[in-house]
């Protein structure tokens, strides 16, 4: 099985057109390929008796989704859930009644697809790209399983995003936006809010959350185009969960879950399965709802993780919180999660034993850490948390390679780092301006000092290493050799890097 899986992942590997994840893409005719695609694989009537919730946004798109699902799953619904990206095996992508599928019916129903695209692609229609593939796969998995109903996760976008093929859904959803992927896009947030609306569709209802009134006004002229009863979620009143919590971490999943409610309780009424007024549900949750938001989980959003390689002596004093945000604003709402977080571990904590934040980031260099940074350093500062040392590395994953817990890059391979040393410096710098005010210091221009023994860059607030794993070591290391310290260290900037970090970390 084992070997057949990897066959499966070389495939799928083959399929992937960028050189890296930063690397922009070429306009072409991939979206409008998509329809041909379906034709082929006999997808296009399913797709459209699909009882579908497709699902836009910058930020909690996958939360959001999860928790529609787990709300319709405890109404004894037959769930299927699509979102993106994995962290640690592609089959995270597609789950059936809330777990991945197993990898025998991955084989089966990726082998169906690929031998049917692969003897009908030619020079003319190329094979479809990864995300595309990928796309395809769930259509079928969830045509051929017979969900009740297919959660949708947009992969980039909306208007020409290869989920994007689906003409009638049940409802659709827009989380909260902001900027991300501006280079493909658009600079703007009416910009980005244009390519979100265009999963519309012609007379489907349709809820968002609260957005900035330039995205808002964009969102509703694109939905009175359409006859589209845009309305607004509110984010979820707490005491409505009887004492509970929700899955997911975070004050931010509020907003989410308020989303989530909308779009399950609509569903429900479109699909005739419930009489449940959503209005009703501003006051009082019914059972189905309390225990599918309480229950959702979703790896790298707000997890924390303590990491059990270290000695006996030094259990619980490493511990990882793991969030793969990325953009200002998802940056912002990391770390408040995490000065929460830390807080709430001191009032608890019965240990004599200081207690110290680590940074460990990476990102794409298409992002822009003179943004970031600002955002993460002021928003944990504003909460009395501050860094001791930021630690940048690169990821540690294939860019090239699709796969599970065994796609690291080969042993030996040299790796450029200079991108985490362009963060070093931008990192070095902020901290040293934040300090500038209580004596002169002067701005960093070099990287900091090189141990060809270590493959360490240290600077006086930063380290780079040169691979994951060494940063990983010297965390444990120093914990080990430290035993009046514990180490909290959020991970962040990469949902690759927090998969990449999950594959390491003995929990």
């Amino acid at each position: 099985m084992a070997q057949a899986y990897d066959e499966a992942m070389d495939a799928l590997s083959s399929l992937i057109t960028k050189k890296s994840r930063s690397t922009k893409p070429v306009a072409d005719h991939r979206f409008d390929r998509m329809f041909d695609y379906l034709k082929i694989l006999d997808l296009e009537e399913p797709i459209n008796q699909m009882k579908i919730i497709h699902v836009a946004g910058t930020k909690g798109k996958g939360s959001t989704c999860v928790f529609t699902e787990a709300i319709l799953r405890n109404y004894g619904f037959h769930t299927g859930l699509f979102t993106s990206p994995h962290l640690i095996d592609v089959r995270e992508r597609f789950r059936l009644n809330g777990e991945d599928i197993c990898i025998e019916k991955f084989l089966e129903y990726f082998w169906w697809c690929w031998d049917r695209l692969k003897a009908k692609c030619s020079d003319d229609m190329p094979m479809p790209t990864l995300f595309h593939f990928l796309s395809l796969l769930a259509f079928k998995i969830f045509a051929t399983e017979q969900v009740d109903v297919a959660i949708i996760e947009v992969g980039l976008g909306g208007q020409r995003d290869a989920t994007n093929v689906i003409q009638s859904p049940i409802v659709c959803g827009i989380t909260p936006l902001g900027y991300d992927h501006t280079e493909i896009l658009g600079n703007t947030l009416e910009e980005i809010a244009g390519q979100k609306a265009g999963i519309f569709k012609k007379g489907v209802p349709a809820f968002t959350v609260s957005q900035p009134p330039e995205a808002m006004q964009v969102l509703e002229q694109k939905a009175s185009q359409l006859d589209v009863c845009l309305q607004v979620a509110n984010q979820l009143d707490g005491n409505l969960l009887n004492g509970l919590h929700l899955g997911l971490a975070g004050e931010h999943q509020y907003v989410n879950a308020g989303l989530a409610i909308m779009l399950s309780s609509t569903w429900l009424q479109r699909t005739g399965h419930s009489k449940v007024n959503p209005v009703d549900l501003t006051s009082r949750l019914p059972e189905p709802f309390i225990k599918g938001l309480t229950t959702a989980s979703l790896q790298g959003r707000a997890q924390i993780i303590a990491d059990r390689a270290c000695d006996n002596q030094s259990q619980g004093d490493l511990v990882f919180y793991l969030d793969g945000a990325h953009s200002p604003e998802s940056m912002e709402v990391c770390a408040n999660w995490f000065s929460l977080a830390v807080k709430e571990d001191r009032e608890q904590e019965s240990c004599l034993k200081d207690s110290t934040q680590i940074l460990l980031f990476n990102c794409m260099s298409v992002r822009d850490p003179h943004l970031l940074f600002p955002r993460l350093l002021d928003t944990c500062a504003c909460q009395g948390i501050n860094f001791k040392k930021a630690l940048f590395v690169p990821n540690m994953s294939l860019y090239t390679k699709v796969g599970s817990s065994s796609s690291f890059l080969p042993i030996g391979v040299e790796v450029d780092y200079s991108w985490q040393m362009t963060l070093q410096t931008v990192w070095e710098n902020i901290i040293r301006n934040k300090r500038r005010n209580a004596k002169k210091l002067d701005p960093v221009s070099s990287v900091g000092e090189y141990d060809n023994d270590t493959s360490v860059v240290s600077c006086e607030n930063s380290m780079v290493f040169a691979s994951l794993p060494l940063a990983i070591k010297w965390l444990r290391e120093t914990v080990e050799q430290n035993k009046s310290i514990r180490l909290q260290v959020l991970v962040t900037g990469s949902l690759h890097l927090i998969g990449d970090v999950l594959k390491l970390v003995k929990t």
